[in-house]
């Protein structure tokens, strides 16, 4: 199995997560999988097997690096370390809020995948290398909206390579690591922005304490409450949510 193939792969299964909602709607039967390691079973064809387990292992990453998922973990991270919650709300209440907010943003990807690829494949109505171009421009599509052509710049800077006239051209193992860059970059800028006013509210704390000659009180025990109070009456996990799902737009 060459890297292509390893590639192909990744995008096939990337597909099958995005569109794993409708999917399940669909309420599809799903083929069965028979292994056989016995006698009689090519050697190639065994490896090719087990490098397929292996690209199945990654799938929490592709989940991750093709979707929206990492903007919004990172502006969610960023969001409670503002507050100055150090663990609530929980890892695993983060991680699930921001898995089913980017099942909500790529639902129109996931629906294309489905119909324009997973669908007629099941049906045996296309090749499996339609598919997987099916997949991959439905992939495409979505990055396409979000990458900035700075990060995809750096890439071809970096081989020395010629930069291509449309989007479109640009390879999927070039696309992919600078729609990451442009994710972390957007995220940060989100993330920056949610710093300022609890930022503020530390500061005018610190500065009350001080002038009331309370040196020994960290300002942090007094500010938390203050932010909590800040947070609910300004409604801030609705301004949080939807300001990162109009960023998508």
């Amino acid at each position: 199995m060459n890297k292509n193939r390893i590639s192909k792969s990744l995008i096939f299964l990337a597909g099958l997560l995005i569109s794993a909602p409708v999917l399940a709607q669909a309420k599809a039967s799903l083929p069965g999988l028979a292994v056989n390691f016995g006698q009689g079973v090519d050697l190639v064809d065994t490896i090719e097997v087990l490098l397929l387990f292996t690209v199945l292992t990654m799938a929490p990453a592709i989940l991750i690096l093709c979707t929206c998922f990492t903007r919004i973990i990172v502006v969610l991270s960023f969001m409670r370390q503002a507050i100055g919650t150090q663990s609530m709300p929980p890892n695993q209440l983060l991680v699930g809020f921001a898995l089913f907010l980017s099942i909500f943003v790529m639902q129109p990807t996931g629906t294309d995948i489905y119909y324009n690829a997973v669908q007629p494949y099941m049906k045996k109505q296309i090749t499996t290398a339609a598919a997987l171009d099916n997949i991959e421009g439905s992939l495409r599509g979505f990055m396409n909206k979000q990458v900035r052509k700075a990060d995809i710049g750096l890439f071809y800077d970096v081989t020395g390579k010629e930069q291509p006239q449309t989007i479109n051209e640009v390879p999927i193992h070039f696309l992919i690591p600078a729609f990451i860059i442009s994710e972390l970059k957007t995220a940060f800028q989100i993330g920056f922005l949610l710093y300022i006013p609890f930022l503020i509210l530390d500061m005018v704390v610190a500065s009350v304490l001080m002038a009331m000659g309370m040196m020994m009180l960290p300002p942090v025990v007094i500010s938390l409450p203050f932010k909590l109070l800040l947070f609910v009456l300004v409604d801030g996990w609705q301004l949080v949510t939807g300001s990162l799902l109009r960023s998508f737009n």
